[in-house]
């Protein structure tokens, strides 16, 4: 146990807490009455150093400047594996699927981000939304332009958030301001916001075709040659999403086995590469994601949202196909880490038709559920043991949740005989007044209602 007079910044935190023993296994576990402590270590980062009963481990730091909320739980962070900054405000626009959502809203509103000022705006929305929600690691889109980039940077670098996004690579079939007139620039100008951005204080770079009908295999493969040079940055992009989706790839890139395969063609298959949705898979593609390290960002409700399909976890199970939650903003409805957790176990109910017949669904249980948008999602992108956990060593970013947050919430939670019920009333009748305060980096955020 660390001694507190060799702490910077060192305080502790009373309240219930909850977190995961075992970051692998979907187990939470949870301690009344308890403490946690923080501090700031030798490389500037805010890591929690202790946590327990509270009994326990008060004695151990005596002098510690502490918070104490009674009735409150402490939880980690939660950790949004897919979601479009530059989508905040399209969310809740209507339309036919997919295709129709992107050409008559998506592609027209992304355009805007050329301007440094609207990203600038747009940007510090975002974030703090993020933050409101409980949401304090995340992988986002920027647009096509480096501008949305460098914007957002500087802004979750000021509120000191661990981020990771990158620029949109789009070079055919996108319109007059979204498109990459000139393939090799895009790839330049990658390059350059890597070498900028990538590891500085907790921000991270992604490699991001928008998806593969939007790129040429010239780029597609220029961004695999990228990947190989910076094997520590992140890819994201989309795959088997949308039935349309996958008949337009199939004419694009007719010599490839499957969607799949075409990123995986292009060298952009591997440990640190997150893709969104992954419905429309078979075997072999999970099989092959499985043998990379590669990882799917489940979006339930922007799949139910746009008539997509169910992602099917069984499958994705037997094939060890590591996944997590994301809200996929703004084809997803909502930034609110318990609707997405309310929506997963939606989505996983549903009965499949496979090429094996129909297999019914599955209900997975709250702790997983929970599991795969915090210490889950953080193994999925590979960041196991730093975010979405309350583990020593872990960074101090934690919500604290009021389960009296509304008179339902309080009605219900006061009735649960196990924790299994206690966390499922909040994950179905939570939102974002659950979130009773979000800590980044050991400072309490302060966020509007």
């Amino acid at each position: 146990m660390p001694n507190a007079s060799h702490l910077t910044e060192a305080r502790a935190w009373r309240a219930s807490l909850l977190w995961f023993a075992d970051p692998a296994q979907p187990k939470v576990s949870h301690e009344s009455d308890g403490l946690l402590v923080t501090a700031r270590e030798a490389d500037g980062i805010v890591r929690i150093q202790a946590i327990g009963a509270y009994r326990e481990l008060a004695p151990l730091y005596p002098d510690l400047p502490t918070t104490h909320w009674p009735g409150l739980c402490i939880a980690p962070g939660f950790v949004d594996l897919h979601i479009h900054y530059p989508q905040t405000d399209v969310i809740g626009s209507p339309a036919d699927g997919l295709l129709p959502w992107l050409e008559h809203y998506t592609f027209p509103h992304e355009k805007q981000f050329a301007d440094p000022a609207y990203a600038h705006e747009v940007t510090g929305f975002f974030l703090d939304e993020l933050m409101r929600q409980g949401v304090t690691t995340a992988l986002c889109f920027a647009t096509a332009h480096p501008e949305s980039v460098d914007v957002f940077m500087a802004e979750a670098q000021k509120r000191q958030l661990r981020m990771v996004t990158g620029k949109v690579l789009q070079d055919r079939h996108s319109p007059d301001g979204l498109r990459d007139t000139d393939t090799q620039l895009s790839l330049r100008q990658t390059e350059d916001l890597i070498r900028r951005w990538h590891g500085v204080d907790r921000l991270g770079y992604a490699i991001t075709p928008r998806f593969a009908p939007t790129s040429t295999e010239a780029q597609l493969h220029g961004a695999g040659e990228i990947a190989q040079r910076f094997p520590d940055v992140w890819i994201q992009s989309h795959v088997a999403e949308n039935v349309d989706e996958i008949r337009w790839v199939s004419e694009l890139f007719p010599t490839a086995r499957s969607y799949l395969d075409v990123y995986d063609r292009a060298g952009l298959l591997r440990q640190r590469s997150v893709y969104a949705h992954c419905i429309h898979l078979d075997e072999t593609d999970r099989q092959r994601m499985a043998e990379v390290g590669a990882t799917a960002a489940v979006s339930p409700t922007s799949n139910l949202f746009l008539g997509s399909g169910f992602f099917d976890y069984a499958a994705s199970d037997a094939a060890g196909l590591r996944y997590g939650l994301a809200s996929d903003v703004g084809g997803g409805t909502s930034f609110s880490p318990f609707h997405t957790m309310h929506a997963a176990y939606t989505v996983a109910r549903q009965s499949l038709n496979t090429a094996q017949g129909q297999r019914p669904g599955m209900s997975l249980a709250p702790e997983h559920l929970w599991w795969q948008h915090t210490a889950g999602a953080a193994a999925a992108l590979d960041l196991a043991g730093q975010v979405g956990n309350l583990l020593p060593g872990c960074e101090a970013d934690f919500v604290a949740l009021n389960p009296k947050a509304t008179p339902l919430l309080a009605r219900r939670t006061a009735q649960t005989a196990t924790m299994a019920e206690w966390l499922f009333a909040m994950i179905v009748l939570g939102d974002d007044r659950l979130v009773a305060h979000t800590v980044v980096q050991g400072d309490l955020v302060r966020m509007e209602r």
